[in-house]
């Protein structure tokens, strides 16, 4: 409101934007409302006056609560205002994190509060039975796994970035004073990685999942994660994104058809995805994950497979393929390698494939193969040219159509290393402790592997003069007859250098066959001796993310309709949602927290948050940690023809 004097000094018009108030106008600015409805058909506007509501003046606002966050920092520091529960934690004194909200207006990101009720449907606090209590400290082992996926889901990636956001106002958000620090938030990360419950916690959650959702197809690819430091020692892997060979982690995931997580396992040194399939992978599936089936099912239906596995062309090997089946009952689909013949046209038949809600209609034909004494199905695609897509699959339960969407549903997994790498930075690594890898596990010899480099480019060489010999002697043959005496001393020259270079191949080649393909890492030079990097606190950041991933998918999965069709947007839009401002109104008599979201950008998006608000707001969410119950609106209504505003 403006004061008298000076509204006596303008000139009794304001401007703003192209419309004219007077100053009674303005001055009526925070008492009564003036409503107008939308003119419809060239009607008048009709002016209604409304009393303001209580929640009108409901709640602290930004300035205040900067005004108080900057006072606390003259005792304990910044947004600091509970002082006796701090001085009660650092005593020993108290049990719990005290949660209690506060009425607060225009809270940053107070959306991510919307993705509460699907991160408790996928599991944030399965960590319960496994992980033990972190005592006389202020952020509990439940806040801090709480203010974890709060940080991934707003996109901040690791605790450096925190110094980049208000404390006291993400604070709000999980019914504290503020957030922890970087080096607190470090501290407390150790303490819950030094307890070592990451793989039972992930194996325990994996299995829920599964069990859910009913999967017995399951997609496995490896990522590597690059590693740029100095104090480990890590074999090299070829990094497809970059087409480099440089030193990294290999993970593999375990995924369903639709690109959600299950679990992820690391290799020790440069294991390949076919190493992994059979030492860690299958029996973790086999024992903790997958659902059980009977030994009598399997009896009475020999063509029965426990599951299925889909992989790229790394895992491919007609010798394992067989091995998986004669031995666990475990079929796989995968693509075909070195396929040189072409079927005949006359054997594809048109079928129409449903992918991503719509129909696709594709070209395919089967026959039956045997590769090592086994007979295995291939399936193939005809493409728009000569090329034909192989398939191969040792199910005989799923339909050829099943087959193809399958095996062309792997670019999800694809997809969700992608969305990962750059919206949840899954590559980040809280912190680099260095591990001694076990003695015994055998792994690629180094003198070995620099001999093959050095014959390859020998190799390389030869052929390089070959060429230059065979172009002298093309001149040389259509060149005139005086030439022909330098052509012959070039080409002399040329075939000494390719002797010599054979013969240092041929001693690069016997020294190769003195040296083992394979040794032990003890027989490894101490200065080129592999060690790795403890990846506890690693997998945990996985399991949390997979969980804020999920969570993030069924938000999407709830918006999607004739509206919104395209992945991108949805996905975009439950970005903007989470990064939106609202207010926090707790009812501790009504044993309510009423989260009030602001507008959105435009109408449309406006019209699919509010049904969202009403779909999660009868799920009735309790917050972890206290008795209130989840309830979410709107603060402002999405415009419309004769609607008030």
């Amino acid at each position: 409101m403006l004061q008298d004097d000076r509204a006596r000094a303008c000139s009794g018009t304001a401007i703003i934007g192209c419309r004219k108030f007077t100053i009674e106008d303005i001055q009526n600015i925070g008492g009564k409302r003036k409503l107008y409805q939308v003119p419809s058909q060239g009607r008048q506007l009709k002016k209604k006056t409304l009393e303001p509501t209580p929640e009108d003046h409901q709640g602290s606002t930004p300035g205040e609560r900067n005004i108080i966050d900057f006072q606390a920092s003259g005792t304990i520091g910044i947004a600091a205002t509970r002082v006796e529960e701090r001085v009660a934690a650092s005593r020993g004194e108290l049990e719990q994190t005290p949660i209690r909200f506060e009425n607060c207006q225009s809270i940053e990101h107070a959306g991510v509060l919307l993705m509460l009720p699907a991160l408790l449907a996928q599991g944030l606090t399965g960590y319960k039975p496994h992980y033990q209590k972190i005592e006389d400290v202020y952020y509990d082992l439940d806040t801090t796994i709480l203010f974890l996926s709060f940080m991934y889901l707003c996109r901040i990636h690791n605790p450096e970035q925190l110094r980049h956001i208000s404390p006291g106002e993400f604070g709000k958000l999980l019914g504290l004073d503020r957030v922890p620090e970087a080096r607190c938030l470090r501290t407390r990360l150790k303490q819950i990685i030094r307890q070592n419950k990451s793989e039972q916690w992930g194996m325990s959650q994996a299995n829920k999942w599964v069990k859910a959702e009913e999967t017995t197809i399951y997609y496995i690819d490896g990522h590597a994660k690059v590693y740029c430091g100095y104090q480990a020692n890590l074999g090299k892997k070829h990094i497809s994104r970059l087409k480099l060979c440089m030193p990294a982690i290999m993970e593999f995931w375990v995924n369903n058809h639709q690109g959600m997580p299950y679990f992820v396992v690391t290799g020790e040194v440069n294991e390949k995805l076919g190493e992994m399939l059979s030492a860690q992978i299958i029996p973790r599936l086999k024992q903790q994950v997958a659902l059980p089936v009977s030994e009598q099912d399997l009896l009475d239906d020999p063509d029965l497979p426990r599951f299925t596995l889909t992989f790229d062309r790394e895992g491919y090997s007609p010798k394992a393929f067989k091995s998986y089946w004669e031995k666990d009952r475990i079929a796989v689909l995968t693509y075909n390698k070195n396929v040189k013949d072409q079927w005949d046209e006359s054997e594809f038949h048109e079928y129409t494939i449903p992918i991503d809600d719509n129909e696709v209609k594709m070209e395919l034909a089967e026959r039956e193969i045997e590769l090592e004494g086994m007979k295995i199905r291939e399936v193939r695609k005809k493409s728009e040219g000569p090329h034909q897509t192989s398939i191969l699959t040792t199910n005989r339960k799923l339909s050829i159509t099943w087959i193809a969407i399958y095996m062309f549903a792997r670019w999800c997994q694809e997809n969700f290393f992608k969305y990962l790498r750059q919206e949840y930075d899954i590559d980040r690594m809280m912190y680099y402790l260095v591990k001694q890898i076990n003695e015994s596990v055998m792994v690629v010899n180094p003198i070995y592997s620099k001999l093959t480099q050095s014959i390859k480019k020998i190799r390389e060489k030869i052929s390089r003069r070959q060429a230059q010999l065979f172009v002298l002697n093309e001149e040389n043959i259509n060149s005139a007859l005086e030439t022909a005496p330098q052509y012959m001393k070039k080409q002399i020259t040329q075939i000494n250098q390719i002797n010599q270079l054979k013969a240092e191949e041929q001693k690069l080649v016997a020294r190769r066959k003195q040296q083992p393909y394979k040794i032990e890492v003890k027989d490894m030079p101490e200065d080129t001796k592999y060690t790795k990097l403890d990846m506890e606190g690693k997998l945990f950041q996985n399991i949390i993310k997979m969980i804020c991933y999920r969570a993030e998918t069924t938000v999407s999965l709830l918006l999607k309709d004739e509206t919104y069709k395209k992945q991108e947007e949805i996905r975009s839009l439950v970005k903007s949602i989470i990064k939106s401002k609202g207010d926090i109104l707790p009812d501790y008599q009504q044993k309510t927290l009423t989260i009030k979201l602001y507008t959105l950008s435009t109408p449309r998006d406006n019209r699919a948050l509010e049904k969202l608000c009403e779909l999660l707001t009868s799920s009735e969410t309790i917050y972890p940690g206290t008795e209130l119950r989840l309830i979410y609106k709107l603060a402002t209504n999405c415009c419309a023809r004769d609607q008030e505003i």
